[in-house]
């Protein structure tokens, strides 16, 4: 349950969080055509809140509006501020922020004419994505019967949401047969994301993780790669299977929501002892000192507020 704040920012103005509501006729409702982001807010070990990577993150937006043909009636500078501006207002020091451009009513059918783009802002409180537990002892995996989006079908470089159908239902689909989290592969039998994570495995002190031919551009994974290759480790992007994956000594899943998790099973076949997790610890270790304001050499990922 998302923890309810006192308000939101749309359209440019603040109104309380009950009174953030759309029109039943709004049109990305109906077809999904809309873009969205998820930033974190972390405390930092000196007192001081700061978003981490707003910057990237609003222009991964903006990115996703252009892919999707939605002209945003905001600046970058804009929205960057109304983001801090929201946390502001809600008085968090810590928290998720989530922006979204949507096409609003106006006129029916699947061409959305001139109907305006709408722009919202919420913040929240929110922990770990996968439960705190997971972060330490890592989570089970099961590759999912969904295959993710062909590249000329949904647009796999814009987070937009209709997107998110085929994220539903492999999260859906996995999590009744008692697993933490999907796996999905890419319409060729690669491996390929999760349902909102990218994936990273280990073998024989190489790094990999899957290129970004057919997935989203995930923030989290660009910092895990330039922290991985900052620390001189072998990374490599290039696709992978799911037995290679198998035969993994670690593995593990980035994200905004989930941080830097490790997967300790995946299709109930143990990664490496299930246990230990040296690499993935050095980079979980290094990301959170980073996020917390702790590694001066990654300050100018923090936008302090």
């Amino acid at each position: 349950m998302v923890q309810r704040e006192e308000k939101i920012w749309m359209d440019g103005k603040f109104i309380p969080w009950g009174e953030a509501n759309v029109h039943i006729l709004t049109h990305s409702l109906h077809y999904g055509l809309a873009v969205f982001e998820g930033i974190r807010c972390y405390l930092c070990h000196d007192g001081r809140p700061a978003v981490f990577r707003l910057g990237r993150h609003v222009e991964r937006l903006f990115d996703s509006a252009q892919i999707g043909d939605i002209k945003i009636p905001f600046s970058k500078r804009e929205i960057q501020e109304a983001c801090k501006e929201t946390l502001r207002m809600n008085q968090l020091k810590e928290g998720y922020i989530r922006p979204i451009v949507f096409i609003s009513d106006g006129v029916r059918g699947v061409y959305p004419g001139d109907n305006p783009i709408r722009v919202g802002i919420a913040t929240w409180t929110w922990g770990a994505y996968l439960g705190e537990e997971a972060l330490e002892k890592g989570i089970r995996v099961k590759i999912s019967s969904y295959t993710r989006h062909h590249v000329n079908v949904m647009m796999t470089k814009g987070k937009i949401c209709g997107n998110y159908v085929n994220s539903v239902l492999a999260k859906r689909e996995v999590i009744k047969m008692g697993y933490d989290e999907a796996l999905i592969l890419d319409t060729e039998g690669y491996v390929s994301e999760g349902s909102g994570e990218n994936v990273f495995m280990v073998k024989n002190g190489v790094l990999k993780t899957t290129p970004l031919t057919s997935i989203l551009p995930g923030i989290t994974r660009d910092s895990v790669i330039h922290i991985a290759r900052d620390k001189g480790m072998n990374l490599v992007e290039e696709r992978f299977t799911r037995d290679e994956l198998y035969t993994a000594d670690e593995a593990f899943f980035t994200g905004t929501a989930a941080e830097v998790t490790p997967i300790r099973e995946i299709d109930d076949r143990k990664i490496g002892d299930g246990k230990r997790y040296p690499v993935t610890r050095e980079i979980q270790t290094t990301f959170f000192d980073i996020v917390k304001g702790k590694n001066p050499a990654y300050i100018e990922w923090l936008d302090y507020l």
